[in-house]
């Protein structure tokens, strides 16, 4: 488990959303051996509630995740399992 991406992540989600909660898990032990895994990037899975992703449709609101973690998409993260909740759906 790699604590220092989980952070990083973590905090540029605050960051950007300001979430109501926010749950990032590192999913990596579950892909050893996968062809992303090799190269060092890490499989993570992301839940996340925000007021930020109201009247944002499903694709708009993983773009939004994408963007916010920016480059650590190119450099840390193979795949990102994203949950991207709106506050107002609950």
């Amino acid at each position: 488990m790699n604590m220092e991406r989980i952070e990083r992540i973590r905090s540029l989600l605050e960051a950007a959303f300001e979430p109501e909660s926010v749950v990032v898990e590192d999913d990596s032990h579950l892909h050893v051996g996968h062809e992303g895994a090799k190269g060092g990037l890490g499989h993570f899975s992301v839940s996340i509630v925000s007021e930020k992703f109201n009247g944002m449709n499903m694709v708009a609101r993983h773009r939004a995740v994408y963007a916010a973690l920016g480059n650590m998409m190119q450099t840390d993260i193979h795949a990102l399992a994203i949950d991207a909740v709106a506050s107002d759906e609950l």
